[in-house]
Formats: structure tokens, sequence, C-alpha cells
């Protein structure tokens, strides 16, 4: 049991993993901290697009 424990302990496959994980959710939170007003603008407008397409595009509302 003692050397089962120690041997896990001492294992390091999943670390690097788990650290590039890590390393990648810190980069998409600075992304997204820096450039939030031009992702808000990206966003709206790709909304905006969207709605006139399902609306056809006449300003008109479903009956």
């Amino acid at each position: 049991m003692n050397a089962q424990l120690r041997r896990f302990f001492r294992e390091e496959d999943g670390v690097t993993a788990l650290e590039y994980g890590l390393l990648a959710a810190v980069v998409a939170g600075l992304i997204i901290f820096f450039a939030r007003d031009g992702l808000r603008t990206v966003f709206q407008t790709v909304l905006d697009k969207l709605t006139e397409l399902v609306g056809g595009g006449t300003g008109s509302t479903p009956a």
C-alpha cells in the first residue's frame, strides 16, 4: 500500500495537461478582459444580422 501511494505521488503524467489547461484558461480570460468592447460590438453585429435574416429584413413581427 505504501509503495502504491509513493508511486502515485511520483507520477507526473497528467500534470502537463492540467498546466496547459490552466494556461489556456488564463489566456482566454485576458483576451476577454482586454477585448470586451470589441467582442461586444462583434456579437451585437452578428445578432443584429441574424435578427434581420429571421425577420426577413422587413421589420414585420410574426402574427
